[in-house]
């Protein structure tokens, strides 16, 4: 056996020992803990654009509030399913909730945010104010 030298680059993580100790089980659901959706952000030349996956979820689930130029996208979703028969019932309780904040730029007119939500993916616009630049003032050489 040779001495390895320790690289706290490639160190195991708590989810990697846990998949090493149980196997390929899902043990504690780590394959299906996404607590916060993925985003995409991209810059156009008058606006941001911002897509958000949110699958299983109705418009009516998500809010999108802006507030001291900070704009918070979070949904919440309770399912109940219930099902009887002469010998049994089962009753199966499903929560998802999330919360994601982006700090505005300066330069968004926060006004003017447009939201649609379309297969799955929320779709907002960002519309950029348009910068008013300072004016050169002329100095007169006496």
């Amino acid at each position: 056996m040779s001495i390895v030298r320790w690289n706290p680059m490639v160190a195991p993580t708590f989810r990697s020992l846990v998949e090493d100790f149980f196997g390929d089980s899902d043990f504690l659901n780590f394959k299906d803990k996404n607590l916060v959706p993925a985003v995409n952000i991209k810059e156009m030349e008058g606006e941001f654009e911002v897509e958000l996956a949110v699958p299983g979820m109705t418009k009516e689930d998500i809010k999108v509030e802006v507030l001291d130029g900070v704009m918070t996208i979070s949904a919440e979703k309770n399912d109940t399913k219930e099902e009887k028969t002469k010998k049994y019932t089962r009753r199966e309780f499903s929560y998802n909730k999330f919360s994601r904040s982006f700090t505005l730029p300066e330069h968004v007119d926060s006004e003017a945010i447009k939201a649609n939500y379309v297969d799955g993916v929320l779709h907002l616009n960002l519309p950029k104010t348009v910068k008013s630049l300072p004016e050169a003032k002329k100095i007169l050489i006496g």
